[in-house]
């Protein structure tokens, strides 16, 4: 009986052990990019353009530690200039940054907490630079 008792104690322990190793506590981060201008002059009565598909394909959210220094996560935005990335809890600094490494370069970082099942808003604007 005692042997059983123990063994009985060691898969519990186990099993414990097993369901909360695989379980990282996460949260959502999510978000809307707009890319822009997209021409040096605004005209009135005239609608701006919005960004294609390939525009925003051609860029991609990157998460970093909190200091900037280590690349946590990517996260790809959709042609409509959404995003979304599940991440474990903590503070980082995210980014917008080209896929191809050329162009704009890195747009400012912008701190962020992710707490356990929390969705937190970050829209990310991306200055092309024409005037």
């Amino acid at each position: 009986m005692r042997f059983q008792t123990s063994l009985f104690l060691a898969l519990t322990i186990l099993c414990v052990m097993g369901c909360s190793s695989g379980s990282q506590a996460s949260g959502t981060l999510t978000g809307h990019v707009d890319i822009g201008p997209l021409q040096p002059v605004e005209r009135v009565g005239v609608p701006q353009p919005t960004p294609s598909p390939a525009m925003y394909a051609a860029w991609r959210i990157v998460v970093l530690s909190q200091d900037g220094k280590r690349e946590i996560a990517r996260g790809e935005i959709d042609s409509s200039g959404h995003y979304q990335i599940k991440l474990p809890d903590g503070k980082y600094l995210v980014t917008a940054k080209p896929v191809n490494g050329a162009g704009l370069g890195g747009q400012q970082g912008h701190p962020v907490e992710i707490l356990t099942g929390k969705t937190i808003q970050l829209d990310i604007s991306i200055d092309t630079g024409i005037r």
